[in-house]
Protein backbone atom coordinates (compact mmCIF):
# COMPACT_ATOMS: atom_id res chain seq x y z
CA UNK A 1 0.00 0.00 0.00
CA UNK A 2 1.17 3.38 -1.00
CA UNK A 3 2.23 5.73 2.29
CA UNK A 4 2.77 8.59 3.21
CA UNK A 5 2.41 11.70 5.67
CA UNK A 6 -0.44 13.55 4.74
CA UNK A 7 -3.28 13.03 2.22
CA UNK A 8 -5.29 15.92 1.43
CA UNK A 9 -8.44 15.64 -0.30
CA UNK A 10 -9.35 18.62 -1.97
CA UNK A 11 -6.93 20.36 -4.56
CA UNK A 12 -9.12 23.83 -4.15
CA UNK A 13 -8.00 26.85 -2.39
CA UNK A 14 -7.84 25.45 1.33
CA UNK A 15 -6.46 22.02 0.04
CA UNK A 16 -3.70 23.81 -1.67
CA UNK A 17 -3.02 26.30 0.32
CA UNK A 18 -2.78 23.50 3.61
CA UNK A 19 -0.56 21.25 1.19
CA UNK A 20 2.49 24.04 0.09
CA UNK A 21 2.14 25.38 4.09
CA UNK A 22 2.61 21.48 4.98
CA UNK A 23 5.43 20.88 2.74
CA UNK A 24 6.91 23.78 3.56
CA UNK A 25 7.96 21.84 7.00
CA UNK A 26 9.70 18.32 5.42
CA UNK A 27 5.85 17.08 5.18
CA UNK A 28 5.41 14.01 2.54
CA UNK A 29 2.26 15.89 1.01
CA UNK A 30 -0.39 13.87 -1.36
CA UNK A 31 -3.13 16.03 -2.67
CA UNK A 32 -6.54 14.28 -4.25
CA UNK A 33 -8.86 15.66 -6.31
CA UNK A 34 -11.63 13.77 -8.69
CA UNK A 35 -11.50 17.06 -10.91
CA UNK A 36 -8.80 17.02 -13.98
CA UNK A 37 -7.82 20.55 -12.94
CA UNK A 38 -7.20 21.70 -10.08
CA UNK A 39 -8.63 25.10 -8.11
CA UNK A 40 -11.45 25.25 -10.92
CA UNK A 41 -13.95 27.12 -8.18
CA UNK A 42 -10.68 29.82 -8.31
CA UNK A 43 -10.49 30.07 -12.04
CA UNK A 44 -13.84 30.80 -12.76
CA UNK A 45 -14.30 33.50 -9.26
CA UNK A 46 -14.58 37.24 -9.86
CA UNK A 47 -15.18 36.83 -13.53
CA UNK A 48 -12.42 34.93 -14.25
CA UNK A 49 -9.68 37.37 -12.34
CA UNK A 50 -10.53 35.71 -8.74
CA UNK A 51 -11.40 37.83 -5.97
CA UNK A 52 -8.68 36.54 -3.73
CA UNK A 53 -9.58 38.25 -0.11
CA UNK A 54 -10.87 41.41 1.13
CA UNK A 55 -8.51 43.99 2.53
CA UNK A 56 -11.39 45.37 4.53
CA UNK A 57 -11.09 42.56 6.67
CA UNK A 58 -10.13 42.79 10.45
CA UNK A 59 -10.41 40.79 14.04
CA UNK A 60 -12.29 43.28 14.95
CA UNK A 61 -15.55 42.57 11.96
CA UNK A 62 -14.23 39.32 11.76
CA UNK A 63 -17.67 38.25 13.60
CA UNK A 64 -19.79 40.41 11.79
CA UNK A 65 -18.66 39.33 8.52
CA UNK A 66 -18.73 35.33 9.14
CA UNK A 67 -21.64 33.43 9.55
CA UNK A 68 -21.48 30.20 11.83
CA UNK A 69 -23.31 29.22 14.82
CA UNK A 70 -19.89 30.37 16.30
CA UNK A 71 -18.94 33.52 14.58
CA UNK A 72 -15.82 33.78 16.76
CA UNK A 73 -14.66 30.23 15.87
CA UNK A 74 -12.37 31.78 12.81
CA UNK A 75 -10.70 34.33 14.43
CA UNK A 76 -7.70 32.58 15.70
CA UNK A 77 -7.24 30.92 12.18
CA UNK A 78 -7.68 34.53 10.31
CA UNK A 79 -5.88 36.48 12.78
CA UNK A 80 -2.73 34.46 12.44
CA UNK A 81 -2.88 34.28 8.63
CA UNK A 82 -4.58 37.43 7.51
CA UNK A 83 -5.08 39.03 4.05
CA UNK A 84 -2.03 41.02 4.11
CA UNK A 85 -0.33 37.67 4.74
CA UNK A 86 -1.87 36.84 1.03
CA UNK A 87 -1.27 39.83 -0.29
CA UNK A 88 2.74 39.41 0.47
CA UNK A 89 2.25 35.99 -1.03
CA UNK A 90 0.70 37.28 -4.47
CA UNK A 91 3.42 39.77 -4.86
CA UNK A 92 6.08 37.77 -4.35
CA UNK A 93 4.78 35.93 -7.34
CA UNK A 94 4.92 38.74 -9.68
CA UNK A 95 1.12 38.81 -10.01
CA UNK A 96 -0.39 42.33 -10.18
CA UNK A 97 -3.88 42.61 -8.61
CA UNK A 98 -6.42 46.03 -8.23
CA UNK A 99 -8.94 46.31 -5.69
CA UNK A 100 -12.61 47.26 -7.17
CA UNK A 101 -14.75 48.55 -3.79
CA UNK A 102 -15.31 48.02 -0.44
CA UNK A 103 -11.99 46.24 0.28
CA UNK A 104 -12.22 43.62 -2.82
CA UNK A 105 -9.21 43.05 -4.18
CA UNK A 106 -9.02 40.97 -7.89
CA UNK A 107 -6.04 39.96 -10.19
CA UNK A 108 -5.32 42.02 -13.04
CA UNK A 109 -5.14 38.97 -15.31
CA UNK A 110 -6.64 35.68 -15.00
CA UNK A 111 -7.47 33.70 -11.90
CA UNK A 112 -5.66 30.91 -13.02
CA UNK A 113 -1.96 32.95 -11.89
CA UNK A 114 -3.44 31.85 -8.26
CA UNK A 115 -3.74 28.34 -9.00
CA UNK A 116 -0.37 28.42 -10.61
CA UNK A 117 1.04 29.91 -7.69
CA UNK A 118 -0.84 27.72 -5.47
CA UNK A 119 0.75 24.36 -7.32
CA UNK A 120 3.90 25.92 -7.28
CA UNK A 121 4.48 26.50 -4.11
CA UNK A 122 3.26 23.19 -3.03
CA UNK A 123 5.60 21.79 -5.99
CA UNK A 124 8.61 24.13 -4.22
CA UNK A 125 7.87 22.44 -1.13
CA UNK A 126 8.00 18.26 -2.68
CA UNK A 127 4.32 18.12 -2.30
CA UNK A 128 2.37 16.08 -4.88
CA UNK A 129 -1.16 16.68 -6.56
CA UNK A 130 -2.74 13.73 -8.63
CA UNK A 131 -5.86 14.89 -10.07
CA UNK A 132 -8.75 11.77 -11.63
CA UNK A 133 -8.42 10.17 -8.18
CA UNK A 134 -11.55 9.71 -6.74
CA UNK A 135 -12.27 9.01 -2.65
CA UNK A 136 -14.31 6.23 -1.52
CA UNK A 137 -13.93 6.40 2.34
CA UNK A 138 -11.50 6.93 5.02
CA UNK A 139 -10.47 5.15 8.20
CA UNK A 140 -8.51 5.26 10.79
CA UNK A 141 -5.94 2.32 11.11
CA UNK A 142 -3.69 2.25 14.01
CA UNK A 143 -2.18 5.56 14.82
CA UNK A 144 -3.01 6.54 11.28
CA UNK A 145 -5.10 6.86 8.34
CA UNK A 146 -6.18 4.53 5.43
CA UNK A 147 -8.00 6.38 2.35
CA UNK A 148 -9.80 4.45 -0.04
CA UNK A 149 -9.27 6.04 -3.64
CA UNK A 150 -10.43 4.62 -6.95
CA UNK A 151 -6.72 3.96 -8.00
CA UNK A 152 -6.42 1.76 -4.48
CA UNK A 153 -5.45 2.76 -1.07
CA UNK A 154 -3.24 4.95 0.84
CA UNK A 155 -2.01 5.19 3.90
CA UNK A 156 -1.75 8.65 6.24
CA UNK A 157 -0.42 9.81 8.99
CA UNK A 158 -2.82 12.36 8.58
CA UNK A 159 -5.72 13.67 6.50
CA UNK A 160 -7.05 16.88 5.96
CA UNK A 161 -10.52 16.91 4.26
CA UNK A 162 -10.54 19.95 2.05
CA UNK A 163 -13.41 18.61 -0.24
CA UNK A 164 -15.33 22.12 -0.11
CA UNK A 165 -18.93 22.10 0.22
CA UNK A 166 -22.29 21.62 -2.23
CA UNK A 167 -22.28 24.94 -4.27
CA UNK A 168 -21.95 24.42 -8.25
CA UNK A 169 -21.64 21.04 -8.53
CA UNK A 170 -21.35 20.94 -12.28
CA UNK A 171 -18.11 21.76 -10.61
CA UNK A 172 -17.99 18.76 -8.94
CA UNK A 173 -19.16 19.45 -5.55
CA UNK A 174 -20.74 16.36 -4.10
CA UNK A 175 -20.82 17.20 -0.09
CA UNK A 176 -18.60 13.91 0.33
CA UNK A 177 -16.37 16.06 3.26
CA UNK A 178 -19.57 16.04 5.31
CA UNK A 179 -19.94 12.34 5.18
CA UNK A 180 -16.47 11.69 5.86
CA UNK A 181 -16.97 13.29 9.05
CA UNK A 182 -19.58 12.00 10.32
CA UNK A 183 -18.10 8.35 9.70
CA UNK A 184 -15.89 9.72 12.52
CA UNK A 185 -19.00 10.43 14.42
CA UNK A 186 -18.13 14.80 13.90
CA UNK A 187 -21.71 16.87 13.83
CA UNK A 188 -22.64 18.63 10.49
CA UNK A 189 -24.86 21.67 10.62
CA UNK A 190 -27.78 22.33 8.52
CA UNK A 191 -26.65 22.83 4.98
CA UNK A 192 -28.32 25.07 2.22
CA UNK A 193 -27.15 27.55 -0.41
CA UNK A 194 -25.61 31.62 0.35
CA UNK A 195 -24.78 33.86 -1.74
CA UNK A 196 -27.29 32.79 -3.93
CA UNK A 197 -30.18 34.18 -6.42
CA UNK A 198 -33.49 34.05 -4.70
CA UNK A 199 -36.44 33.28 -6.30
CA UNK A 200 -40.37 34.56 -6.62
CA UNK A 201 -44.09 33.22 -6.87
CA UNK A 202 -45.57 33.08 -9.98
CA UNK A 203 -47.88 35.55 -9.07
CA UNK A 204 -45.03 38.37 -8.22
CA UNK A 205 -42.69 36.96 -11.64
CA UNK A 206 -45.78 37.75 -13.62
CA UNK A 207 -45.88 41.75 -11.79
CA UNK A 208 -41.91 41.83 -12.41
CA UNK A 209 -40.99 39.76 -15.50
CA UNK A 210 -40.52 42.63 -17.76
CA UNK A 211 -38.47 44.27 -15.50
CA UNK A 212 -35.52 41.61 -16.12
CA UNK A 213 -32.50 42.74 -17.01
CA UNK A 214 -32.67 46.28 -14.70
CA UNK A 215 -29.93 46.97 -12.44
CA UNK A 216 -29.47 49.31 -9.41
CA UNK A 217 -28.48 50.00 -6.48
CA UNK A 218 -30.21 49.02 -3.86
CA UNK A 219 -30.20 48.77 0.21
CA UNK A 220 -31.74 45.19 0.80
CA UNK A 221 -32.52 44.72 4.50
CA UNK A 222 -33.48 41.14 6.57
CA UNK A 223 -34.13 42.40 10.16
CA UNK A 224 -30.92 44.75 11.17
CA UNK A 225 -28.58 42.90 8.69
CA UNK A 226 -28.32 45.71 5.27
CA UNK A 227 -26.37 45.61 2.48
CA UNK A 228 -26.10 48.66 -0.39
CA UNK A 229 -24.67 47.31 -3.09
CA UNK A 230 -26.32 46.16 -6.82
CA UNK A 231 -29.19 44.73 -7.29
CA UNK A 232 -30.84 42.83 -10.55
CA UNK A 233 -33.79 41.93 -11.56
CA UNK A 234 -33.95 38.63 -13.54
CA UNK A 235 -36.49 36.37 -15.34
CA UNK A 236 -36.74 34.52 -11.96
CA UNK A 237 -36.36 36.81 -9.46
CA UNK A 238 -33.76 38.97 -8.00
CA UNK A 239 -29.99 38.88 -8.25
CA UNK A 240 -26.97 41.12 -7.89
CA UNK A 241 -23.97 41.20 -4.59
CA UNK A 242 -27.05 42.78 -2.78
CA UNK A 243 -29.34 39.69 -3.29
CA UNK A 244 -26.93 37.37 -2.94
CA UNK A 245 -24.74 38.97 0.66
CA UNK A 246 -28.73 38.98 1.91
CA UNK A 247 -29.17 35.49 0.85
CA UNK A 248 -26.88 34.00 3.60
CA UNK A 249 -29.56 35.40 6.52
CA UNK A 250 -32.81 34.59 4.46
CA UNK A 251 -34.80 32.06 5.26
CA UNK A 252 -38.08 30.53 3.39
CA UNK A 253 -40.92 32.31 4.14
CA UNK A 254 -39.37 35.73 5.46
CA UNK A 255 -39.72 39.10 3.44
CA UNK A 256 -37.02 41.36 2.77
CA UNK A 257 -37.10 45.29 2.17
CA UNK A 258 -35.66 46.90 -0.22
CA UNK A 259 -35.08 50.59 -0.87
CA UNK A 260 -35.08 51.05 -4.54
CA UNK A 261 -33.16 54.38 -4.44
CA UNK A 262 -30.85 55.02 -0.90
CA UNK A 263 -29.60 57.88 0.41
CA UNK A 264 -32.46 60.25 -1.53
CA UNK A 265 -35.96 60.93 -1.19
CA UNK A 266 -37.73 60.54 -3.92
CA UNK A 267 -41.51 61.65 -2.38
CA UNK A 268 -39.64 65.03 -1.97
CA UNK A 269 -37.88 65.08 -5.26
CA UNK A 270 -41.53 64.65 -6.93
CA UNK A 271 -42.86 67.36 -5.11
CA UNK A 272 -40.52 69.92 -6.52
CA UNK A 273 -41.09 68.36 -9.91
CA UNK A 274 -44.72 69.24 -9.40
CA UNK A 275 -44.16 72.56 -8.52
CA UNK A 276 -41.85 73.04 -11.89
CA UNK A 277 -44.65 71.56 -14.03
CA UNK A 278 -47.08 69.19 -12.63
CA UNK A 279 -48.94 68.24 -16.37
CA UNK A 280 -46.58 65.06 -16.84
CA UNK A 281 -47.96 61.44 -15.80
CA UNK A 282 -47.11 60.30 -12.73
CA UNK A 283 -45.17 57.88 -14.04
CA UNK A 284 -43.03 59.81 -16.31
CA UNK A 285 -41.50 61.91 -13.81
CA UNK A 286 -40.58 59.11 -11.36
CA UNK A 287 -39.26 57.24 -14.70
CA UNK A 288 -36.67 60.48 -15.15
CA UNK A 289 -35.45 59.34 -11.43
CA UNK A 290 -35.22 55.59 -12.54
CA UNK A 291 -35.82 52.96 -15.53
CA UNK A 292 -39.17 53.91 -17.36
CA UNK A 293 -40.37 49.93 -16.30
CA UNK A 294 -39.70 50.26 -12.78
CA UNK A 295 -40.83 53.34 -12.59
CA UNK A 296 -44.28 52.13 -14.00
CA UNK A 297 -44.42 48.71 -11.61
CA UNK A 298 -43.99 51.01 -8.86
CA UNK A 299 -46.34 53.72 -9.74
CA UNK A 300 -48.81 50.83 -10.31
CA UNK A 301 -47.76 48.82 -6.74
CA UNK A 302 -48.87 51.97 -5.31
CA UNK A 303 -52.24 52.23 -6.90
CA UNK A 304 -51.35 55.71 -8.72
CA UNK A 305 -52.16 56.99 -12.33
CA UNK A 306 -52.78 60.12 -14.32
CA UNK A 307 -50.59 63.54 -13.76
CA UNK A 308 -48.32 64.24 -11.46
CA UNK A 309 -50.56 67.14 -10.37
CA UNK A 310 -53.62 65.37 -9.34
CA UNK A 311 -51.41 63.74 -6.46
CA UNK A 312 -51.09 65.48 -3.02
CA UNK A 313 -47.87 64.94 -0.90
CA UNK A 314 -50.20 62.12 1.09
CA UNK A 315 -50.13 59.83 -2.12
CA UNK A 316 -46.32 61.11 -3.11
CA UNK A 317 -45.16 59.60 0.72
CA UNK A 318 -47.09 56.02 -0.28
CA UNK A 319 -44.95 56.27 -3.49
CA UNK A 320 -41.73 56.94 -1.57
CA UNK A 321 -42.87 54.05 1.11
CA UNK A 322 -43.04 51.66 -2.09
CA UNK A 323 -40.20 52.41 -3.72
CA UNK A 324 -37.38 53.12 -0.15
CA UNK A 325 -39.55 50.18 1.70
CA UNK A 326 -40.29 47.53 -1.34
CA UNK A 327 -41.30 44.25 0.54
CA UNK A 328 -40.36 41.56 -0.88
CA UNK A 329 -41.16 37.80 -0.25
CA UNK A 330 -39.23 35.40 -2.19
CA UNK A 331 -40.41 31.59 -2.36
CA UNK A 332 -36.70 30.07 -2.57
CA UNK A 333 -33.44 30.53 -4.41
CA UNK A 334 -31.58 28.82 -7.22
CA UNK A 335 -29.89 26.52 -5.22
CA UNK A 336 -26.37 25.11 -5.44
CA UNK A 337 -26.39 25.20 -8.97
CA UNK A 338 -25.39 28.59 -8.73
CA UNK A 339 -24.91 29.25 -5.00
CA UNK A 340 -20.93 30.60 -4.54
CA UNK A 341 -20.96 29.01 -1.31
CA UNK A 342 -22.43 26.26 1.40
CA UNK A 343 -23.52 27.78 4.17
CA UNK A 344 -23.43 25.57 7.55
CA UNK A 345 -21.17 22.30 7.51
CA UNK A 346 -19.21 20.10 9.49
CA UNK A 347 -19.67 21.73 13.53
CA UNK A 348 -16.62 24.29 15.02
CA UNK A 349 -17.86 22.54 18.65
CA UNK A 350 -16.07 19.10 17.18
CA UNK A 351 -12.95 21.35 15.75
CA UNK A 352 -9.95 23.02 17.59
CA UNK A 353 -10.02 26.59 16.07
CA UNK A 354 -5.96 26.55 16.48
CA UNK A 355 -5.39 23.48 14.36
CA UNK A 356 -8.35 22.81 12.69
CA UNK A 357 -7.97 19.77 13.69
CA UNK A 358 -10.86 17.12 14.90
CA UNK A 359 -11.27 17.23 18.50
CA UNK A 360 -11.87 13.42 18.81
CA UNK A 361 -10.16 12.30 16.32
CA UNK A 362 -5.97 12.94 15.93
CA UNK A 363 -4.66 13.98 12.50
CA UNK A 364 -8.00 14.43 10.76
CA UNK A 365 -8.13 18.10 10.19
CA UNK A 366 -11.30 20.16 8.53
CA UNK A 367 -10.40 22.91 6.58
CA UNK A 368 -11.81 25.27 4.27
CA UNK A 369 -15.71 25.58 3.18
CA UNK A 370 -16.99 21.76 4.60
CA UNK A 371 -16.93 23.58 8.13
CA UNK A 372 -19.46 25.90 9.10
CA UNK A 373 -17.56 29.51 8.36
CA UNK A 374 -19.05 31.49 5.60
CA UNK A 375 -17.95 34.28 4.74
CA UNK A 376 -19.82 37.72 2.90
CA UNK A 377 -19.09 38.02 -0.70
CA UNK A 378 -15.95 40.01 -1.69
CA UNK A 379 -13.05 37.54 -0.89
CA UNK A 380 -14.06 36.95 2.57
CA UNK A 381 -14.13 33.35 1.77
CA UNK A 382 -11.17 32.52 -0.17
CA UNK A 383 -9.70 34.05 2.84
CA UNK A 384 -11.45 31.59 4.99
CA UNK A 385 -9.68 28.64 2.27
CA UNK A 386 -6.30 30.29 2.72
CA UNK A 387 -6.52 30.98 6.83
CA UNK A 388 -7.53 27.50 7.79
CA UNK A 389 -5.26 26.03 5.06
CA UNK A 390 -2.52 27.90 6.38
CA UNK A 391 -3.50 26.81 10.21
CA UNK A 392 -3.80 23.35 9.28
CA UNK A 393 -0.74 23.16 7.40
CA UNK A 394 1.06 24.53 10.73
CA UNK A 395 0.74 20.95 12.43
CA UNK A 396 -1.05 18.38 10.39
Amino acid sequence: MEKTDIVILGAGAAGLFAGAEAARRGRRVLVLDHARAPGEKIRISGGGRCNFTNRDLTRQNASARFLSANPRFALSALSRFTPADFIARVDRAGIAWHEKHLGQLFCDGKAVQIIDMLCDDLRAGGGALRLGVSVEAVRREGDGFVVETSEGPIGAESVIVATGGKSIPKMGASGIGYRIAESFGLRVTETRPALVPLTFAEQDLAKTTNLSGIAMAARVSHGKTSFDEALLFTHRGLSGPAILQISSYWREGDTLRVDLAPGRDIAAELAQMRQEGGKIAIHNALARLMPDKLAAFLVGEAGLSGRLADHGNKALAVLGAQIHAWQVRPVGSEGYRTAEVTLGGVSTEDIDARTMEARSVPGLYIIGEVVDVTGWLGGYNFQWAWSSGWTAGQVA
